[in-house]
């Protein structure tokens, strides 16, 4: 007979972190290295990423980083990510969690990594203006608009479904800063205050565009091939991620709200429910914390 919640549970472990069973080599090697890395239990940075709400965040900024037709173009013309969607979101996270967890070698590898993979990813693109431009996956200026979507979807999701942040927002997008450094990013916020003036320029500039490609690609989001199992879920984090956006990034993506009818689906309520859920499928304590926190007993670090 089957045994649907293991399978459930399989499949969870398996998109997030791309092993259904064992945790990943790569989060087991964060117990190596010889330095603390940059962050440490009890950063802000800590509190953010080992969250649940973390899943509703990357959809989030997904959503946001289509509007620029330049970080657009390199997903569209050199990513695989119509094909393996569940390949690329591990490849993500796999980054992340180096930064957030492995040691400053760790950190620095990953990001020389995804450095040298954007080296081939260039070509031409239509700006919000019209005009034809170059791009390049290594452009500080389009990887300063990923990396402020990133912070920017990040907090927010954990203002609204996570708990609270030690040194608050403004710690958070202090210490995520490092992360924009590694990646070649000019002058990230480092607070929350400094966050909103860079979005707001952005949306000013005229920059961001929303057009036939961008459709596509949030039909896409909206409905990734994930297994049957997954996909309720998916469905309610989808519209929180939704819900969480400002009303003009919602407009330019032609997204709306759920509803029930005329009523608005309880979206946060229901999000929060399917985030427990999920967590029942993972550890309370994710593989790469367990590897750090390793580490650090290791370096004689508190």
């Amino acid at each position: 007979m089957r045994n649907f919640p293991r399978e459930w549970r399989a499949e969870v472990r398996r998109t997030l972190t791309g092993s259904p069973d064992v945790p990943p080599d790569w989060s087991l090697a964060f117990a190596q290295g010889d330095d603390p890395g940059y962050y440490l239990p009890g950063s802000a940075v800590w509190a953010v990423h080992g969250g649940m709400p973390t899943l509703i965040a990357g959809i989030r900024s997904l959503l946001m980083q289509t509007l620029h037709p330049g970080v657009l173009a390199g997903v569209h013309d050199h990513s695989n990510f119509r094909e393996d969607p569940v390949g690329r979101l591990v490849s993500t996270t796999r980054w992340i969690h180096a930064v957030t967890y492995g040691s400053q070698a760790d950190a620095l590898a990953a990001s020389r990594r995804v450095q040298r993979l954007h080296e081939s990813v260039h070509g031409k693109y239509i700006d919000g203006q019209g005009g034809v431009r170059d791009y390049s996956a290594n452009d500080p200026e389009l990887l300063g608009w990923v990396h402020l979507t990133f912070t920017d979807s990040f907090l927010c999701a954990h203002k609204v479904w996570g708990g609270r942040i030690p040194g608050g927002p403004d710690a958070y997008v202090r210490e995520w800063a490092q992360a924009g450094r590694l990646m070649g990013v000019d002058s990230p916020p480092l607070s929350e205050s400094d966050l909103k003036p860079q979005l707001d320029a952005w949306f000013a500039s005229g920059e961001l565009r929303a057009d036939e490609r961008v459709a596509e690609t949030v039909a896409f989001i909206r409905n990734p091939p994930l297994h049957p199992f997954l996909k309720p879920g998916y469905r309610v984090l989808f519209e929180a991620a939704v819900l969480s956006l400002e009303p003009r990034y919602r407009a330019m993506l032609g997204l709306r709200r759920a509803r029930l009818g005329p009523f608005p689906f309880p979206v946060t309520i229901a999000a929060q429910v399917t985030l427990a859920v999920v967590r029942l499928a993972l550890d309370r304590t994710g593989p790469s914390e367990h590897a750090a926190r390793a580490r650090l007993r290791r370096l004689g670090v508190a």
